[in-house]
C-alpha cells in the first residue's frame, strides 16, 4: 500500500514532538497530530508548570538540538532534600540529602517550564522537513492494514502509515482502538499544582516532604525565588482546598510549606490532578506502540513522569532508525517487540517502586514512620548508596539507549 508518512504519533504534549524529532534525524517520515493549537500553547504565559528534567533527558534534547533554545529558562537541581513530616511539626529528625557534588555529571537534573519546553519543540518540528504537524485535529478511528495502518482524523481526512504511536496520554485512544487493557488503581489523592514566590532564594534545591495525606514537592525554578509545588492531599481535601480563596489557600499550604524560605505568596495559576497508577498490558500491539503516559502512568513522586517517557522516544527511535537500515519493516511485530522487552520491566517497575514509596509514605503509623525516618537517616550516612540514588534518579543507570548517552542514533 501506499504510505502517506513513514510514522504517524497520535498526541503533540512533549513526548510526541520529542519522538517526532528523534525518528526525523534517523531519515524517517513523521506526522504529528496534536488535538490541541500549536499558538495557543506558544503564547502562554507563566503558570507554574513545570519539570525536572534528568540528566538523560537533558542529553536528549541536547542530541535533538533542542536544550540550547531552552538553557537561559532552566533551573538547575543542586541538591535534593526529603525527609519525613507533619504539617504544623516540622520535618523529622532523619533526612536524606542528596548533592550534585557527588557525581561527576554536574547538576541531578534542571526545572523546566511547560511553556518553554514546548515552543523548543514547535520550533524544532518547523524547520524539520521530516516532520508534518498536524495541529488541532483528533484521531478518531484505526485500522491495521495489509502492510501498514491508516487512521482517520476527525476532520473526515484518512492517513496511512508503517507505524501509529500512541503519545495520547493516559486515557490513550490509540490503546483503546488497538484492545490494549490496562492494569492500575487509583491512591485517593489529588495533586494541587502551583507555583509560589518566597522571600528567601531556593539556592536551586529541591525539598521532598512526606505528609500523611501524601507527599509535597517543593522545585526551584528560575530566579532564585519562584517555586513550583506538587501539593499532595486526599481527595476529599484537595478539592475543599482547591475550591478556597488565594488566601486562604495559602494559609491551608503554610503549615505544610514551614517558614525555611521566609513568607510565600502564590504566583501561578491553581491545578489539580487526580493521582492513580496505571500501566498498559502490553507496550505494543500491530502496527501500534505505546510511549510516555499512555504506556504508564505514574506516581509524580521524584518527578520521574516525563523522564520515564523520553526514556521510551530514546528506545523506541533507536529500535526503529536501527530496523529501518537493515531494510526492516518498522512496523513488524517483532521490530515492536524489541521496543517493548527494552522498555516494559524497566518502567513497569520503577512505577511499582514509586507505587510502594508512596503507600509506605502516606500514612501516619507510628512504627512505619519510625521506620522509614531511620532508613532515610541509614541511606544519607552511606556514600555509596546515596551515590547510587542520584544516578539512578539522574537516569544514568540500566541500559541506556544512545540518545540519553548523550550520542545521535
Amino acid at each position: 500500500m501506499t504510505h502517506d508518512t513513514d510514522i504517524l504519533i497520535a498526541g503533540g504534549g512533549l513526548n510526541g514532538p520529542a519522538l517526532a524529532l528523534a525518528l526525523a534525524s534517523g531519515g524517517l517520515r513523521v506526522t504529528v497530530i496534536d488535538a490541541r493549537p500549536a499558538p495557543l500553547r506558544t503564547e502562554a504565559g507563566f503558570d507554574g508548570r513545570a519539570y525536572a528534567l534528568a540528566i538523560a533527558s537533558k542529553r536528549l534534547l541536547t542530541v535533538l538540538g533542542v536544550w540550547q533554545a531552552v538553557l537561559a529558562n532552566a533551573q538547575p537541581i543542586l541538591q535534593i532534600k526529603t525527609s519525613d513530616g507533619i504539617a504544623g511539626r516540622g520535618p523529622a529528625p532523619f533526612f536524606l540529602t542528596f548533592d550534585s557534588a557527588e557525581i561527576d555529571e554536574g547538576p541531578m537534573g534542571f526545572m523546566l517550564e511547560d511553556r518553554f519546553l514546548y515552543a523548543a519543540f514547535l520550533q524544532a518540528m518547523q524547520a524539520d522537513p521530516n516532520i508534518t504537524l498536524m495541529s488541532g485535529e483528533t484521531v478518531v478511528g484505526q485500522e491495521v492494514t495489509p502492510g501498514g495502518v491508516r487512521i482517520t482524523l476527525a476532520s473526515g481526512q484518512s492517513l496511512a502509515a508503517r507505524l501509529l504511536v500512541g503519545c495520547d496520554g493516559r486515557q490513550s485512544g490509540v490503546a483503546q482502538r488497538a484492545g490494549i487493557k490496562r492494569t492500575g488503581w487509583g491512591y485517593g489523592q489529588t495533586a494541587l499544582v502551583t507555583a509560589i514566590a518566597h522571600a528567601k532564594p531556593h539556592h536551586g534545591v529541591a525539598h521532598q516532604f512526606f505528609m500523611p495525606a501524601g507527599p509535597l514537592a517543593i522545585l526551584p525554578l528560575p530566579g532564585g525565588h519562584h517555586s513550583s509545588i506538587v501539593w499532595s492531599e486526599t481527595d476529599t481535601n484537595a478539592a475543599a482546598i482547591q475550591t478556597l480563596s488565594d488566601a486562604d489557600y495559602l494559609a491551608a499550604l503554610r503549615p505544610r510549606f514551614g517558614d525555611f524560605l521566609g513568607e510565600i505568596a502564590l504566583a501561578g495559576a491553581r491545578f489539580t490532578y487526580p493521582l492513580n497508577l496505571t500501566l498498559a498490558n502490553s507496550f505494543v500491539a500491530p502496527r501500534v506502540a505505546l510511549v510516555g503516559d499512555a504506556a504508564h502512568g505514574v506516581h509524580p513522586i521524584a518527578g520521574q513522569g516525563l523522564n520515564l517517557g523520553l526514556r521510551d522516544v530514546a528506545a523506541l527511535a533507536q529500535v526503529l532508525i536501527e530496523a529501518s537500515r537493515r531494510g526492516e519493516d518498522i512496523g513488524a511485530a517483532d521490530v515492536l517487540d524489541r521496543y517493548q522487552e527494552w522498555r516494559r520491566f524497566d518502567s513497569t517497575a520503577l512505577a511499582l517502586g514509586m507505587d510502594s514509596i508512596n503507600r509506605l509514605f502516606s500514612n501516619d503509623n507510628p512504627i512505619l514512620r519510625t521506620g522509614r525516618d531511620l532508613g532515610l537517616g541509614l541511606v544519607n550516612a552511606l556514600p555509596f548508596l546515596r551515590r547510587r540514588f542520584i544516578r539512578q534518579a539522574a537516569g544514568l543507570s540500566g541500559d541506556l539507549p544512545r540518545l540519553l548517552a548523550g550520542q545521535a542514533i
